[in-house]
């Protein structure tokens, strides 16, 4: 089977940034949200899209318009997903709201379509079973401002078959990505097994008191030689993705991670500070003091 279509489920940051990239190389792309206010979220975050492929890799305004024109948008899961080759999951990291969603998804997706989910810490293992076809599903997931830290790790369960893991290989070396297969489950993948003990970490030593976000930042920095501490990365990510991870470890008796959920959504979330996509975060966009030229003086 040639993948040809695309449905992503989910447009939220990195959604429709799936959605986009996998339109900007040729593919026709199908975006369903669940209702139209997301909808029209998605369309703004979309054309902003086009704007930052022209300025950081060069794209023409012609690229990035056909692009814009091979996307489409439902809020119907039937009419989004009926005839596509590949469905890639990109809802909130909740592992109920996955696997309810996957029920749905299993019973109206045409037998042959491949499922991945783009989950960030979750075993694919722990919803194969919803999906009804635990063989046609795996993982696929992308770095944030996936146009330009492009890599995309494909990571099968131990029931993925072989030819639809070599598939989505494939797709992801199709859509401009660095294709890293991933043989065995591993909880964060390569990438957020390294990643998210640094953010988790800065987290608690803010959460304690022990220092300030842009203190964290510059120490990072400065030490390592990084572009961006842990706080400037969890505006990129945006700050709903770690707060359902926090919360998730809290519901398993981790205190202090409930503590670090809790920091999240009362100084920021509640307040609509949400990193990069609302102009603010733990730094103010377009112009954050991680750029400007005093910050690690």
């Amino acid at each position: 089977m040639t993948i040809r279509t695309v449905a992503v489920c989910g447009s939220g940051v990195l959604g429709s940034q799936i959605a986009f990239q996998t339109a900007f190389h040729g593919f026709d792309v199908r975006v369903y949200d669940i209702n139209d206010e997301a909808i029209t979220r998605a369309r703004a975050t979309m054309q902003g899209l086009q704007e930052r492929y022209q300025q950081d890799i060069q794209a023409t305004p012609e690229q990035t318009q056909a692009a814009q024109g091979r996307l489409s948008f439902f809020t119907d899961l039937g009419e989004a997903v009926r005839g596509v080759e590949l469905v890639i999951e990109a809802i909130p990291e909740v592992i109920d709201l996955k696997r309810d969603f996957y029920q749905k998804l299993g019973a109206i997706a045409d037998l042959d379509t491949i499922f991945a989910t783009n989950t960030s810490t979750l075993l694919p293992s722990n919803l194969m079973e919803a999906t009804g076809r635990p063989e046609r599903f795996l993982a696929l997931h992308f770095a944030n401002q996936i146009w330009v830290n492009n890599t995309a790790e494909i990571m099968r369960t131990p029931r993925t078959d072989d030819a639809v893991f070599d598939q989505v290989v494939a797709f992801a070396k199709d859509i401009g990505m660095v294709a890293l297969p991933l043989h065995k489950e591993q909880p964060g993948y390569i990438l957020n097994t390294l990643l998210v003990p640094l953010l988790g970490a800065a987290l608690e030593l803010v959460v304690k008191g022990v220092a300030d976000p842009h203190t964290v930042d510059k120490t990072w920095m400065v030490a390592t030689g990084a572009p961006r501490g842990p706080f400037a990365i969890l505006d990129v990510i945006g700050l709903t993705t770690p707060y359902n991870i926090n919360m998730a470890a809290a519901a398993q008796g981790d205190e202090g991670r409930g503590a670090v959920a809790q920091y999240l959504k009362e100084q920021y979330i509640d307040r609509g500070k949400l990193g990069i996509a609302t102009g603010e975060g733990f730094y103010t966009y377009p112009n954050p003091a991680y750029l400007q030229q005093d910050f690690l003086k």
